[in-house]
């Protein structure tokens, strides 16, 4: 073969890995659970660092709840 066959090729192979490389994933997502609703099956687990993420929430919704009460002083 000579070395432009094999330059081709090359071409040729890298082009192919490319393209299907770019397909399209339908990928289903693991669970149908939100974020949220994974965090608080999370924090109410008995796995290390859970109460962590308990306290993250309630001061998340704590948060919420203020901004909540600051966005109905203008109406």
């Amino acid at each position: 073969m000579s070395a432009r066959t094999i330059g081709l090729l090359l071409l040729v192979g890298a082009t192919l890995l490319t393209v299907t490389g770019c397909g399209v994933k339908d990928d289903k997502p693991a669970s149908r659970l939100t974020q949220a609703e994974r965090d608080t099956v999370l924090a109410r687990s008995a796995l290390p660092g859970a109460s962590v993420v308990q306290r993250a929430l309630d001061v998340n919704g704590v948060a919420a709840e203020r901004a909540t009460g600051l966005d109905s002083i203008g109406r």
